[in-house]
């Protein structure tokens, strides 16, 4: 496994506790049509949080899984930012871990 796979799963694990500790960590899955969305981030049938647990983490965890070819551009962290503006929990914390998956695949 390269280095720039084990930084990866680093962040991961990272993120995923982040969200747990704000208490975003969703308990039940959403339903296979809204999974099947195509729209950027899944906007039209996910919150962002939902879009991080269920699409983003699983597809990332399955290329640092097989060695798979990682995105060779990220930018997910604005996104994270313009959700948790209007929000009353402050999510500084998963902003922090996609900027460094930002920053690590750009």
């Amino acid at each position: 496994m390269s280095d720039k796979h084990i930084a990866v799963a680093d962040i991961l694990i990272d993120l995923e506790v982040a969200l747990r500790e704000l208490n975003l960590w969703h308990s039940e899955s959403p339903s296979a049509e809204a999974l099947a969305s195509t729209a950027p981030f899944a906007v039209d049938t996910l919150t962002f949080t939902q879009w991080l647990q269920f699409m983003f983490l699983p597809q990332m965890q399955e290329l640092v899984k097989h060695r798979g070819p990682l995105p060779a551009n990220c930018a997910i962290a604005p996104m994270a930012e313009e959700y948790f503006r209007p929000q009353v929990i402050d999510g500084a914390a998963v902003v922090l871990q996609l900027r460094r998956v930002d920053t690590l695949l750009s």
